[in-house]
């Protein structure tokens, strides 16, 4: 379903008749952008059976009702006997991979877990896979932090240096070195597996802590002010739909049989990248309320200043496009936790929004 051409451009097309009634596996189907994940595989009509360990109580994947598209299942990524069993009894086609420790101040406190998680439990999951007959497509999600940053103007390319100064971002530079050994050692003639590099998704029913919109939310609902370590800091933001429809364009070109490099980069357009502070004052303007904001003058471990990639491997050889602006995905952000302040249905909206986006790219 690719290749279909839209006012000079490749169109992003998703294959309902590819996914429908499709064995997924999908690791870290708890968390946020997994949530978002398992109700865009649920709405296009795939069996999907998630791993991970339990949702917080408060949660994207509770307030959303994501159970009822899945199987739930509760697997440590780092219990590789657990693992292996539960892979093999699923019988999966496709498989995405995004169960993770997925920040970079955990990754300071407690470097040891982050890596046995994103370092080890990526490696559990490939081995594990091996034995798997009916699988055709993997796609393991890492980070655009898996650059050797050296904080250049331009953006980085797949093919640029792997790097990790901090241990989060280590974990998922060995995560790509791992992959691409296993990927070459074990599943060369067997199922192709490739990785996802995504710049800073922003969206609806993110509450983890030391992420910048939760971070805007909380201090809006306790209204106390937003402390921020770096305002000038710049980040590839990108609504978390629009790298998701570009793991799930990439798996069914794979399992279709097209020759695709062994990573791909999903970000907006360089054009679109913004700096901490505009991204806070758009959603602020967009919620419809203003908070003080302060810098953060606690001990801050070292984060990049600038970081951007370019994804124009992704828009060549997939058709992939990010459907929104940063700007539209700050304001669709902030529509949704107005809506959590409201005590609206959270899970009818959600189901919503991802109806609509599936409705803008969903073939036959």
């Amino acid at each position: 379903m690719l290749g279909i051409r839209k006012a000079g451009l490749e169109a992003m097309v998703i294959g309902r008749s590819f996914w429908k009634h499709r064995r997924v596996l999908l690791t870290g189907h708890t968390g946020f952008k997994g949530s978002w994940l398992s109700l865009l595989l649920g709405e296009l009509g795939a069996d999907v059976t998630g791993i991970a360990l339990a949702p917080d109580s408060h949660s994207l994947f509770e307030l959303a009702g994501v159970r009822r598209n899945i199987r739930d299942l509760r697997v440590d990524i780092r219990d590789r006997g657990a693992l292996a069993k539960n892979v093999a009894e699923t019988r999966p086609e496709i498989v995405f991979h995004l169960a993770a420790q997925p920040l970079v101040r955990s990754s300071y406190r407690d470097p040891i877990e982050t890596f046995e998680t994103n370092v080890m439990g990526t490696a559990n999951l490939l081995n594990a896979l091996r034995s798997s007959a009916d699988l055709k497509a993997t796609v393991i999600i890492t980070s655009d932090k898996v650059y050797r940053n050296e904080e250049w103007a331009w953006a980085y390319r797949e093919t640029d240096a792997l790097g990790g100064r901090d241990p989060y971002s280590a974990s998922k530079a060995a995560a790509e070195i791992i992959t691409a050994s296993m990927s070459s050692s074990f599943f060369s003639a067997h199922a192709p597996v490739v990785t996802a590099r995504a710049g800073n998704v922003i969206g609806g029913g993110d509450f983890a802590v030391d992420r910048l919109v939760p971070d805007i939310f909380r201090a809006l609902q306790e209204n106390i002010p937003l402390l921020l370590r770096n305002r000038m800091a710049n980040r590839p933001w990108q609504h978390v739909i629009d790298p998701l429809l570009g793991y799930l364009v990439l798996a069914e070109a794979i399992a279709s049989g097209r020759s695709l490099p062994d990573a791909f980069n999903f970000g907006p357009s360089i054009d679109d990248v913004m700096s901490v502070g505009e991204v806070v004052d758009q959603f602020l303007a967009a919620f419809g309320r203003r908070i003080d904001v302060e810098a953060d003058k606690g001990e801050k471990p070292h984060e990049a200043m600038s970081l951007q990639v370019d994804a124009s491997r992704a828009r060549t050889l997939l058709g992939w496009r990010p459907l929104l602006t940063v700007s539209e995905a700050i304001a669709s952000a902030a529509k949704w936790y107005r809506a959590a302040a409201e005590g609206e249905d959270l899970a009818a909206l959600t189901r919503s929004e991802v109806q609509k986006f599936i409705e803008r790219v969903g073939g036959r």
